[in-house]
């Protein structure tokens, strides 16, 4: 195991320690931050939304921001802006930085802010800045929006268009933990109730940027690739699958941005395992949270209760491995 792998493995580690029963979640992290890319927590209430993304930046000692989406709240409250100052008798218009120039943007019940709003953060996750009154500033170098929402309460939040949801590599589904689970959760909290000296060492997050190229170089061979694209394909021309129900579940497949995500996504899951080259499995294994927010389902399918994930495994069903 070479270095930076051994330094994400303990980051692991310790995100499980914090997180217990949503072992997914901590791995679709992980994928995430290391692909460079920005997730999408959706989960009802105590589902360990909120505390995952705190234990990785605690992990990493990273600086965390955190913003409370409201129907009140205005693109400058997430961005920043330029606030007048008295500087030596004249004045001065100076940017005050907002929450988003943090290396974590924990962007809470995201759905609950007008597009406008939503809208603002689209910059900061394509392209690692924003723009003020023409004026364009940088980002940190390690950058991440982590969205939550609340797939309960839908009074008063406003859907994310899906040129945003597009923007998301990959999007978690999060469930209630079994009651093993329920049962660590109690415990786990006991303990941190108790007074303790002990503070596991940061990772280092240069381990991160590192394990970033180390995953470019990963090998992905043309069957392989050829099976990734089959996928993105189906969801685009279902009607090529006359013997499922593709055609009558699938409004309107995804983007090229979903290739290129499956693709990022597969080679992180293969190197996190250790290997130097991708295979359908590790397609397999992130393909979920790849695709489920990156299709629009016909009135049919939502009629009948279809859900994404559903559609996704009728699809692995009919694509075969070249």
């Amino acid at each position: 195991m070479n270095s930076n792998l051994e330094s994400v493995m303990q980051l692991k580690k310790q995100m499980e320690q914090s997180v217990i029963g949503q072992q997914h979640m901590v791995d679709t992290l992980l994928v995430a931050l290391l692909t460079n890319g920005n997730v999408l927590l959706e989960g009802l209430p105590g589902t360990a939304k909120t505390r995952s993304i705190k234990a990785l930046a605690s992990a990493l000692s990273v600086d965390l921001g955190r913003v409370q989406f409201t129907p009140d709240l205005l693109p400058s409250d997430v961005t920043g802006t330029e606030v007048y100052q008295d500087v030596d008798g004249k004045p001065t218009l100076t940017f005050q930085p907002g929450p988003v120039f943090n290396n974590l943007l924990l962007a809470d019940e995201i759905n609950r802010s007008p597009a406008k709003v939503q809208a603002a953060l689209l910059e900061a996750m394509e392209e690692r800045q924003i723009t003020v009154a023409g004026k364009t500033y940088q980002l940190p170098d390690l950058f991440m929006v982590l969205a939550t929402q609340n797939p309960v309460e839908q009074e008063g939040t406003y859907p994310l268009p899906e040129a945003q949801m597009d923007r998301f590599i990959m999007k978690i589904n999060l469930d209630y933990p079994d009651a093993d689970a329920e049962e660590q959760i109690i415990k786990m909290v006991r303990g941190e109730e108790k007074p303790s000296s002990y503070k596991p060492e940061p990772i280092d997050p240069a381990c991160i940027f590192a394990a970033r190229e180390e995953i470019q170089q990963i090998y992905c061979s043309g069957a392989v690739l050829k099976y990734l694209v089959s996928i993105i394909i189906a969801t685009r021309q279902p009607e090529k699958y006359p013997d499922s129900e593709l055609a009558n579940w699938i409004a309107v497949g995804s983007s090229p941005r979903a290739t290129i995500a499956l693709d990022k996504c597969a080679r992180a899951m293969a190197w996190l395992k250790g290997k130097d080259f991708v295979d359908p499995d590790d397609v397999r294994q992130v393909v979920h949270g790849v695709l489920r927010h990156r299709l629009i389902l016909s009135y049919d399918a939502l009629a009948e209760g279809i859900s994404s994930d559903r559609v996704i495994d009728e699809i692995l069903s009919q694509v075969a491995v070249a």
